[in-house]
């Protein structure tokens, strides 16, 4: 049994159903003066690594400051339209009685994602799933490049080796990131990769969703 499971958000946990995207378009343009006129691919990346190929689509310079502001602008209007948020999105189906059930079990949970932690705490408090994670075991969005690193800031801050923990995430990004950081990795089909897909990709377990809860426990906790 892992000492700790940690959970990608995005299409893992929940669905914004396009809402945050609308926000992300709203920090942009807030930081930069421009209208969000195309967005860098998000799948299985980071708010930093987006923030920046986004930028120079638009011919804006890039640095640490500018991902600081931008940081600070897409928190706040998480928190200001947490309601939209709770109101359009939605966890997954069985991603609380997974969470729940993991919890039971006096296993240790948190998140490695993307999204900076302001929006992430957000979109995890508005879909009632926050009672479940340790949030300063886990990594976000300002703690690096990509999947990996997050995941070693991860097992750092929970003190944990690699071998001791395993991940939950629905990108082939997850999947890699994972196995170069040494984690075992249970993909879940629940965003745009299909179930071959992430095989192939390499996960350790695939599951079709989070709905059968017995299952999710076999498959995170053996």
């Amino acid at each position: 049994m892992p000492e700790l499971v940690l959970w990608d958000i995005d299409h893992t946990l929940m669905a914004t159903r396009g809402v945050g995207g609308e926000l992300w378009a709203v920090a942009f343009e807030q930081v930069t003066g421009l209208p969000l006129r195309e967005q860098a691919s998000v799948t299985g990346s980071t708010e930093r690594v987006i923030l920046r190929e986004t930028t120079r689509l638009h011919g804006v310079d890039y640095d640490e400051a500018l991902f600081t502001r931008f940081s600070d602008a897409l928190g706040a209007v998480h928190v200001r339209r947490a309601a939209e948020l709770r109101e359009r999105g939605h966890a997954l189906p069985g991603a609380a009685a997974a969470l729940a059930a993991i919890e039971e079990r006096g296993v240790r949970q948190s998140v490695v994602t993307g999204n900076v932690r302001v929006a992430a705490e957000v979109k995890l408090a508005i879909f009632g799933l926050d009672s479940y994670v340790l949030l300063g075991e886990g990594a976000f969005g300002e703690d690096g490049e990509g999947r990996p690193e997050l995941l070693r800031k991860a097992l750092t801050r929970a003190g944990v080796t690699a071998s001791e923990a395993v991940f939950l995430g629905d990108t082939p990004a997850d999947v890699e990131g994972g196995h170069a950081a040494g984690v075992r990795v249970v993909a879940v089909a629940t965003g745009k990769t299909p179930a071959a897909e992430l095989r192939e990709a390499g996960a350790d377990v695939v599951l079709d969703s989070l709905a059968d809860t017995a299952q999710v426990l076999k498959a995170v906790l053996a």
